[in-house]
């Protein structure tokens, strides 16, 4: 006893859990069985049983991998359970965690499918820069589904509730069965050549087979290579099919892809009025500002134009003429005024004065003032001038002045 290693219930749990993370065939398996004592529980995890004819194994499918069941299960269902085998320590038991849950039937189908989306996922096929938008405004539907389903009927009632002048092209697709899927991706291809605006392809719900046309890759690949944008509405809201990962846009319902596809009419034209309204509203004050500012311009063009300036010219001359006028009235007013003062100054001093204050003016036959005796002599004829003419005399006698007597 003493010779022997001891481990503890934790230690051995450890091992055990070790031994099976290593196991890389434990990491991804499919198990099939009936489902027993299925209890979901309030924390949105789903605890249940798989068994058959000789055992059982205990299984939990978390909350975060609830995506992987597309059905509500319950006791009794024939499933394969895809996930992985693991060793809960604290309880020293496995079990299996499930990541994906289908009907028995399906089983072999869904792995057809998981095998075609990774193939096509890793081809590029589902990018986001493969995707194209949907036009705002549709005038052109292309449909491809069945002529006689609900789907069809579905999409008719939205789209032309919300778009009367709508035209709705469809081209009646098998959607179940045999030669469904050429049928589909062949009314794609013909939709597409026909210059639609936007392409709907889709069904109502269903069981995996039922929905399998819209998982094949001839569907896909017309998808992809379509043109036109292509909406999927394939199944109802939890159904996943390959062609809504290639579509360039899923809608869950036939009527959600013609409320995405459809605009609404009446709110289109609610949009045109407010933004009418918008742009009148604008264009009345740029008008304004613009009004405003021609005005402004307009008056500094007339305070700058030729026709201002010559004016401003032209009274400046005005002025200019008025002040020379004025100044040379006033100079002729100054001078004349010095000439009267000037005249009344020198009047004592004019000949004329003289001559009529009794004094004469006499000449000898040259014309030269008689200034002094000396220069005339006694028979010299001289002409005296008066106030009111002259006259002739001859010299008798010359009497010069005795300046010794002075």
């Amino acid at each position: 006893m003493q010779g022997n290693n001891i481990y503890t219930v934790a230690q051995v749990n450890r091992y055990v859990h070790n031994m099976f993370s290593q196991d890389f065939f434990l990491k991804r398996l499919y198990v099939k069985g009936e489902v027993s004592n299925c209890k979901y529980h309030t924390s949105g995890h789903i605890y249940f049983s798989l068994k058959d004819e000789s055992g059982t194994i205990s299984c939990v499918m978390f909350a975060g991998s609830r995506r992987g069941l597309a059905f509500r299960m319950k006791d009794g269902d024939r499933v394969v359970v895809c996930g992985s085998v693991e060793v809960y320590e604290r309880d020293g038991r496995y079990q299996l965690y499930a990541k994906e849950i289908t009907l028995e039937g399906a089983g072999l189908l869904y792995e057809r499918y998981l095998a075609l989306k990774q193939e096509l996922e890793d081809m590029g096929m589902f990018a986001p820069e493969y995707k194209k938008p949907i036009p705002k405004f549709v005038k052109r539907l292309g449909v491809v589904t069945a002529p006689t389903g609900a789907a069809i009927q579905d999409i008719r009632n939205v789209s032309l509730r919300r778009s009367p002048y709508l035209q709705i092209i469809l081209y009646p697709a098998l959607v179940q069965g045999e030669g469904a899927a050429e049928s589909v991706a062949r009314g794609i291809r013909m939709l597409d050549r026909a210059g639609v605006d936007v392409i709907i392809a889709g069904r109502g719900g269903g069981s995996i087979e039922d929905l399998w046309a819209f998982n094949e890759e001839i569907v896909a690949r017309a998808i992809f290579e379509c043109d036109t944008p292509v909406i999927s509405a394939v199944g109802h809201e939890t159904d996943f099919t390959i062609a809504d990962f290639v579509a360039d846009l899923r809608a869950p319902t036939p009527s959600a892809a013609a409320e995405i596809a459809v605009p609404d009419f009446a709110q289109v034209l609610m949009r045109f009025r407010q933004t009418e309204d918008r742009m009148t509203r604008a264009m009345q004050t740029r008008t304004g500002m613009m009004r405003a500012a021609l005005s402004l311009y307009q008056e500094k063009l007339k305070a700058r134009s030729p026709e201002s300036r010559l004016r401003e010219d032209r009274q400046y001359l005005a002025d200019l003429e008025n002040r020379i006028r004025g100044g040379m009235d006033d100079k002729v007013t100054l001078n004349r005024h010095r000439l009267v003062i000037a005249a009344e100054r020198f009047s004592g001093l004019s000949p004329l004065k003289r001559l009529q204050s009794g004094y004469s003016y006499v000449a000898d036959q040259e014309g030269r003032a008689v200034t002094g005796t000396a220069m005339v002599h006694p028979g010299d004829t001289v002409t005296v001038h008066v106030t009111d003419g002259k006259f002739e005399a001859s010299v008798i006698r010359v009497m010069p002045q005795d300046r010794s007597a002075m």
